[in-house]
């Protein structure tokens, strides 16, 4: 037997092993240092790169740096999830924004160094892990230890005279134990028993649902998809690439792959906080939808809340946003209406949805129009500004900037439908004024008129495809309860030992330690024990001996704390968390 320098556990002597026969896991978890690498040859340098990668130390340092890493995804808008707010940014951070873009800090969970990190942390944890969890499957398994020889040294025992013989005394203490669910076993005059395995089960779960929990994270990556679509009240879309305004696949994803449903915005309501230090702040997104899950299917409603996502064939859609779309009409010089529909504005601030956007009119004569401004939802005069007081459309007002000349559209270069290219424009000698519903603006020199003629909302939806999601969720569940599991059960032993007393009767000897009891408790129990495995005896010997009287009450108890004040003081118990344990051969079994 082995004992540690606090007498706090007891287990069978193992012998020493050379160091190639231990593995590195087991010699950082001893203290060991990792060999360095000096003299090695290329197969010795990469199993010396493959141990400092799988090493506990590395792990952490890799979970450190993701967390850190995931930061700029919770900070920043990401284009996977809100491509409008991407696009609010670049207008607010015109020099930082491209900068940001190039670091991929707008898609972080899609970056290559995001994904690096992600690799580097799932192989030094399943280096890590993997082993670990052979070895606590065979702790769950494996026998308790032999008995030690004195009892008395260890941090709990006890000790009492029985009527019993050596051996009755022996058998009655088993059927006690295991009553109690230890695991037993047995020797030549002693008993070991151990209880609370189910703490090494715990731990061997937490272990193999934090590597499910990687794989099903990886799982969402390969087989999943992210779409985003900004959809105006009355109009409809497919789950189609074209119909899409953003769409990242899985590796392993194509188009094919896409839910064929579609579904239209009927209407969106939205309501606010109207009075006291919360004004301006929603209560309410209610977004009316219709959809069918495929062509020709029926056809089915929803209302489509915040965190009420819509499922459809193992789709869901989420609303993450929402905002204004004002309607113009544009008559070209030559009385032709050339532009009509609502055109959809991006809010730039929240508390009153003022919101920027373009219209571009590219089928107008003599020459091609483009406007640029702002729609306030309630226009309020302040410090001879107009600004937005409320979200909800009380005044709406839009106010635009008229552009004629050549838009750029047939140059080659993608732009934005958010912003207009005046670079081949010239502005218009029209003031810009805040123009009410009905009212319009006449251009110059016979260019044409641009009427405000209402608004509709729009919303922003969030299309998510993710087969990792519940195999997650399950690993993260099962990875809580293992943690439960190894926080609230002890792991704890006890020893009996039963021999003939110079007064021909029996001493048993009973002795106990958690090898787990950071909160407490195991001497209640322990005392306990020994009460009810004391009085198991006597009530042996008395069924065996009517006429022998209360057995069990000599005076060869050792003296010490009592197990639980029972009668006459003929079993006590001594704490002995200050003594060691002896040497190995003292404490070792027979």
């Amino acid at each position: 037997m082995s004992r540690g320098p606090t007498g706090s556990d007891v287990r069978e002597a193992e012998p020493a092993l050379p160091e190639a026969d231990v593995s590195e896991v087991e010699l950082q978890d001893r203290g060991v240092p990792a060999a360095t690498p000096h003299g090695l040859s290329v197969l010795g340098w990469l199993r010396w790169a493959w141990r400092q990668l799988t090493s506990m130390r590395t792990a952490l340092i890799l979970l450190f740096l993701l967390a850190i890493a995931s930061v700029p995804g919770s900070v920043l808008p990401q284009e996977g999830i809100d491509p409008s707010a991407v696009s609010q940014y670049y207008t607010a951070h015109p020099a930082l924004a491209p900068i940001l873009n190039k670091l991929s800090l707008f898609n972080v969970f899609a970056a290559p160094w995001f994904a690096a990190i992600y690799l580097l942390l799932f192989l030094s944890l399943a280096g890590c892990v993997l082993p670990r969890t052979f070895r606590l499957a065979g702790a769950a398994r494996q026998k308790p230890p032999r008995a030690p020889r004195y009892l008395a040294r260890l941090p709990l025992s006890a000790s009492y005279a029985t009527a019993l013989t050596p051996a009755r005394a022996l058998e009655a203490g088993g059927q006690q134990l295991a009553a109690k669910r230890f695991r037993l076993r047995t020797g030549d005059g002693w008993i070991s028993a151990e209880k609370g395995y189910l703490r090494e089960i715990g731990n061997l779960l937490f272990h193999i649902a934090l590597l499910a929990l990687l794989a099903s994270v990886g799982l969402g990556g390969i087989f999943g998809y992210k779409a985003n679509r900004l959809l105006v009240a009355g109009q409809s879309f497919a789950d189609t690439p074209t119909a899409l305004d953003v769409v990242h696949y899985g590796r392993l994803i194509s188009a094919s792959d896409l839910a064929p449903f579609s579904i239209t915005l009927n209407g969106f309501r939205a309501t606010y906080v109207t009075s006291g230090p919360e004004q301006d702040q929603p209560l309410t997104y209610n977004a009316a939808l219709s959809y069918t899950q495929s062509p020709g299917a029926r056809v089915r409603h929803y209302d489509l809340q915040v965190n009420h996502p819509l499922v459809i064939d193992g789709a869901s859609i989420y609303l993450i946003g929402h905002g204004y779309a004002p309607e113009f009409t544009v008559t070209d010089g030559a009385g032709k209406v050339v532009f009509s529909g609502p055109v959809p504005f991006i809010p730039v601030e929240q508390s009153g949805l003022t919101s920027e956007g373009v219209v571009k009119v590219p089928d107008a004569s003599p020459t091609q129009l483009g406007f640029a401004g702002v729609f306030l939802p309630t226009a309020a005069d302040e410090n001879n500004q107009l600004v937005s007081v409320f979200p909800a459309p009380l005044e709406p007002r839009v106010s635009l900037v008229s552009y004629a000349g050549n838009l750029g559209l047939n140059s080659g270069a993608p732009q934005s439908v958010y912003q207009l290219n005046t670079a081949g424009m010239q502005r218009l000698a029209v003031a810009p004024r805040p123009l009410a519903m009905g009212q319009s603006i006449v251009l110059p020199h016979g260019a044409g008129k641009l009427t405000f003629t209402g608004y509709r909302q729009w919303i922003s939806l969030a299309i998510t495809h993710d087969p990792g999601q519940l195999p997650a969720l399950i690993s993260a569940l099962v990875a809580l309860a293992g943690l439960i599991l190894s926080f609230m059960i002890r792991r704890r032993r006890v020893f009996l030992r039963a021999a003939a007393g110079p007064d021909g009767r029996t001493v048993v000897d009973f002795g106990g330690l958690a090898r787990s009891d950071a909160a407490g408790g195991f001497e209640v129990e322990f005392a306990e024990l020994a009460e009810e495995l004391r009085t198991a005896q006597d009530g042996v010997a008395r069924a065996s001996d009517p006429g022998s009287g209360s057995a069990g009450t000599g005076a060869g108890a050792r003296t010490g704390a009592s197990a639980s004040g029972e009668q006459g003081g003929s079993t006590s118990v001594s704490s002995g968390n200050d003594q060691a344990l002896g040497s190995a051969e003292d404490a070792g079994g027979e």
